[in-house]
This record gives C-alpha cells, structure tokens and sequence, in this order.
C-alpha cells in the first residue's frame, strides 16, 4: 500500500504521514520544506519517498503525478489562511492562496481521479474545514477556498458512484486544530482547538470506513447542523463574531 500526502512538513499533514506509516502504508510525502520532510522521514518505519516542491505551480502538480501514479491514498492536505477585511488584505497572498488551496488540489484530484477509475481502486481525502459550509466575513478568501473544496469533493464522489466505480472522495471538514495555521493567518482561535494526532488519526479512519463528509469532534458537528438549521443573516452575523474574536 502506498499513501501521496501534501502538505505533509507539519501539523496535519506530518501526523497522518505517521499515522499512515503506523498502518503500514509506503508515503510519498510533498512540501516545501526539505529539511522537515527530511526529519519526518527519519521518524517513519516504512518506505518513504521525498518529493519537495511548490505545488501552488501547474507543472509541479504535473510532475508529482507523473513520477508518482502508483497511490492506494491520496490525501490534500496542502493549504493555509489569512486573516483581514477584504479590501485590506494583501492580494498576492490571496492569489497564492487560491493557486494552493483550489488550484494545486484541483489539479491533483483530476489526474488522480482519472487514473483511480480507470484501475478501478483507490481512496482520496480532500482536506477542507468546518468554514467550507458557511461564509467567513474576515477570512472571506479563506472560507471560500474551502467551499470549493467541500463541494467539489462531494460533487465527484456522487459521479463515482452513479458509475459504479470503487473509487472514492472524502472531505475533512475540521474546526480549530492546534497547528502552525494560526501563525500564517494571523489569527488565534477563541475556541480550544483539537490536537492534530487525534484529527488526523479520526480522518484517515474514517476514510478507509468509506465516510464521504468527516467531521471531527462533537462541538464542530453541532455547528455544522446550526448552521444548515440558522438564517443565512443570523449565520452571517455570528460567523462576523466569531471572526473578530480570532484577531491577534
């Protein structure tokens, strides 16, 4: 068994590597920060093979698929934040935010999806958040990143399954999880975030259980059903809030 996961240098990413490994997958692990996968490799017992790269660029993207096709699990990970008004927030990290978060993961999950089906085989979990069902006034680059992600993911399982493919997609839609995102936001979380062995550990559980929407810790399921039940206006208002209280 062999395992892809990107954004794997730190926080989630890092401990599904372990958990994956624990479990007796092969990795492929993909960052940016050679020296951090390198650390993570040395701490894993199984195969793994060091991919360092940008893939907020199309032909790194490319290049990952075509070097590595042979995947049982592959899991997006890679991804970050940023905290601010619209109209003040630095453009060039939003872009970059887009290119990582939407466009590096829609890339992967094209290539990957099409050789899956056409083997008949393999498990994909898209990293998403608990903000991907809602609007995130303040973090409004953000929350729609993972919108996107959200319904793409449960989008392409539903297709997989009208055609009675094997295959499947998943979604992770955590709340606060304790990890370097906070710095790279800009913010500080008011609710106490989960540790990241436990999150990571729960979704590659539940994706091997064939779970389409994961969702872990009870607090972050009833506000996932607080919200579908809420007003879009009151939801709005009490994301606007939540936001503010998260400014460092």
């Amino acid at each position: 068994m062999k395992a892809l996961i990107t954004g794997a240098s730190s926080g989630i990413g890092r401990d599904m590597a372990r958990y994956c490994s624990n479990l007796g997958y092969d990795l492929v692990i993909v960052a940016r920060r050679r020296d951090l996968l390198e650390e993570l490799k040395n701490d894993l017992a199984t195969e793994v093979k060091i991919e360092c790269m940008d893939l907020s660029k199309q032909e790194n993207c490319e290049k990952l698929f075509a070097e590595n096709q042979d995947i049982d699990l592959l899991i997006n990970n890679a991804g970050f934040g940023d905290f601010g008004k619209f109209d003040e927030t630095d453009l060039e990290k939003e872009l970059a935010m887009i290119d990582t978060n939407i466009k590096s993961l829609h890339i992967l999950t094209k290539l990957y999806v099409r050789h899956m089906k056409n083997n008949n085989h393999g498990r994909m979990l898209n990293v998403a958040s608990i903000a991907g069902f809602m609007a995130g006034p303040l973090m409004a680059t953000y929350y729609a990143t993972k919108n996107y992600v959200v319904s793409l993911s449960k989008a392409i399982d539903k297709e997989l399954r009208k055609d009675g493919s094997k295959v499947s997609v998943s979604v992770l839609c955590p709340g606060p999880v304790n990890t370097n995102f906070d710095n790279v936001a800009n913010v500080k979380f008011s609710l106490k975030g989960l540790p990241s062995e436990t999150v990571a550990k729960y979704a590659i559980d539940k994706t091997l259980q064939g779970k389409k929407v994961i969702i872990p810790g009870f607090l972050m399921k009833l506000i996932y059903v607080g919200n579908k039940l809420a007003p879009a206006c009151l939801s709005l208002e009490i994301a606007y809030h939540s936001q503010k209280r998260k400014q460092t």
